[in-house]
């Protein structure tokens, strides 16, 4: 009788474990069809950031909504398709999981307009980032010292300073030098005899202080330090006319690049949309801020402010942070889609900031400076051939934006 009751044990866990790897077996073929090539892995990540799939979740952990990581281990590959479509349709129709997901986090994601290849592309994005986890760059040393003075362009303040008190003390043992001079002088010619009455006048004379800062050379010498100082000071401040470098005006709502480009990492590009194709970046409007919102902390109080801005049909009055004059022109395409500026060379750490802020001051200097030290992309573009071709010529250096005409007038100024 024990032996039956061993032999029923034994062959029900010999049950479970086939189970157990058969169902393995099941979910790891999810996995294999997943496709691994790098140009739909490229693409994947491109859609994964153009529908600001990262604002809700993260591949290696929950964020607003479930990690992605192992999604097609979960879930049948066809369920994903037809839940990323339509979530909402699948909740209503009472699909088990859509329903356990809602019940979970409380949120339904917004219906995405995409294909089933480009649903695969970007699993084929999460799966490549599961197994190739991004490494964390360790961060940059602080740069000091002379270093830290030609990266700033400038010399540091404590260099500044250094040099003032060296000044200070030279004057100081020259006047010691000066005034030991006086006295040796004037005891040389105390003993001398035979003096005139009025070099004897003066080697007696008594030194008056009120009378030295009452003598023409003194108040003249004042006077032009005082005129100079003040002209300096006016000159700098109508160099500082127009410049706001650190403006960062209250905005009608506190929204948080921080949190949103990075925390969750949205591109700049989803809700400044004109910023590869136009002149300018474009404010985004409230429907794009709805895309989200519509599901995202609805009951928070800055978000309020969103439906009734949606509600009055009239547009947000954020206060513009970035202004140049009307005499400049600057075109935001031919500098971030041709020239690859990244955001952060003109803004700033953009990401870090709760309330943005003007970085940079914006002003004709500094643009002339990043032309003059600025490389001009050449790679894969047919148009700089020619140039390159005859700047190789003559210079050994790497083409600037100023070789080819980044310093005429004409160019901003129009």
């Amino acid at each position: 009788m024990l032996s039956k009751k061993l032999l029923v044990r034994f062959a029900t866990a010999c049950l479970f474990v086939c189970c157990f790897v058969f169902s393995g077996k099941q979910a790891f073929a999810q996995r294999d069809k997943i496709p691994t090539d790098e140009a739909i892995i490229k693409k994947g990540e491109g859609l994964f950031k153009e529908y600001i799939c990262n604002s809700c979740h993260a591949v290696d952990k929950k964020v607003v909504g479930p990690a992605l990581a192992g999604v097609y281990d979960r879930r049948e590959i066809d369920w994903i398709y037809s839940f990323v479509k339509s979530p909402g349709k699948m909740i209503n129709d009472g699909d088990p999981q859509a329903v356990a997901l809602f019940k979970e986090y409380n949120q339904v994601m917004p219906n995405q307009d995409l294909s089933d290849e480009q649903i695969l592309s970007i699993m084929a994005y999460v799966l490549h980032t599961e197994e190739n986890p991004p490494v964390e760059a360790a961060p940059a040393a602080t740069a000091t010292g002379a270093e830290g003075a030609a990266q700033a362009g400038g010399v540091p303040s404590e260099y500044l300073n250094v040099i003032m008190v060296t000044l200070i003390v030279v004057l100081v043992l020259l006047l010691v030098v000066l005034v030991i001079i006086i006295n040796f002088v004037s005891r040389y010619l105390k003993d001398k005899k035979q003096l005139s009455a009025e070099d004897e006048e003066i080697v007696n004379e008594k030194f008056s202080v009120s009378a030295f800062l009452r003598s023409p050379t003194v108040i003249g010498i004042v006077t032009f330090l005082v005129i100079t100082l003040a002209a300096k000071n006016v000159i700098d401040g109508l160099y500082t006319v127009g410049v706001q470098q650190g403006y960062a005006p209250t905005q009608p709502i506190a929204f948080s690049h921080e949190i949103h480009a990075g925390t969750y990492e949205i591109d700049c590009q989803y809700c400044h949309t004109g910023v590869e194709i136009a002149k300018n970046a474009n404010i985004p409007s409230v429907n794009i801020c709805m895309n989200c919102h519509s599901q995202i902390k609805t009951d928070s109080p800055e978000i309020q402010k969103l439906y009734a801005a949606q509600e009055s049909g009239k547009p947000i009055e954020w206060v513009r942070v970035h202004n140049l004059p009307d005499l400049a022109y600057f075109n935001h395409s031919q500098h971030v889609t041709v020239g690859e500026i990244e955001c952060q060379t003109c803004h700033g750490e953009i990401q870090e900031m709760a309330v943005v802020e003007q970085f940079a001051p914006l002003t004709m200097g500094w643009c002339i400076d990043c032309h003059r030290n600025t490389d001009v992309n050449t790679q894969g573009n047919g148009y700089y051939d020619k140039l390159v071709e005859m700047h190789n010529a003559t210079s050994k250096t790497p083409m600037k934006v100023a070789d080819i005409g980044g310093l005429e007038c004409a160019k901003c100024h129009y």
